[in-house]
């Protein structure tokens, strides 16, 4: 992750907010079960503990992970009380019911290459060069690559990274648009 840290998680869903977050939020840092809410409602005590508190580029987001079907109608009070508590603080909300299936394939699959990887035979920047002259569909873009297979490794690596940008709404395949991200222009001087 983006903390350099490894991060506490009590389910699968909880495993991918994180490594989406990781991706596309610009985690800056991530908190598992930040506090202990604790309010009165309807004459008793009520306690909840929201699962993350995500410090992001944009600011800082307050987050309860439940799939849908597991929501019962007394979470919906305990979500409220999260919901205001991050509002007092100034923060973001929010409950993550789910995933596309797409979204979650296409994250996984990038995740792999999220690590530092060595470019010795200067796959990166020929992968760059390409997609400097116009978007190329995936497949395409890789046998620009004097050696395609490892391309692929490393068009994964700089889609992770945000050096090259995708359509990620969709599954990720060899007919998807890739495009040199912005600043990367200006890098290589056009």
């Amino acid at each position: 992750m983006a903390t350099d840290r490894h991060h506490g998680f009590e389910s699968h869903e909880e495993e991918c907010l994180l490594l989406v977050s990781d991706f596309a939020a610009g985690l800056m840092e991530a908190l598992s079960q930040p506090f202990r809410l604790r309010f009165f409602a309807e004459g008793k005590a009520i306690q909840h503990t929201p699962d993350f508190l995500l410090v992001t580029e944009s600011g800082l987001f307050l987050i309860d992970v439940r799939p849908a079907e597991r929501i019962k109608p007394e979470d919906a009070l305990k979500f409220a009380a999260a919901s205001a508590t991050a509002l007092s603080a100034g923060w973001r909300y929010g409950v993550v019911v789910g995933w596309h299936q797409h979204v979650w394939t296409n994250i996984d699959a990038l995740s792999a290459e999220r690590r530092p990887l060595p470019d010795v035979l200067g796959m990166q920047g020929q992968l760059r060069e390409a997609a400097a002259q116009k978007p190329l569909p995936y497949g395409e873009l890789v046998e620009h690559c004097r050696i395609p297979s490892i391309g692929r490794a490393h068009a994964i690596h700089l889609l992770w990274h945000h050096h090259l940008g995708v359509d990620l709404s969709v599954p990720l395949g060899d007919a998807s648009l890739v495009r040199l991200a912005p600043q990367q222009h200006q890098e290589l001087g056009r």
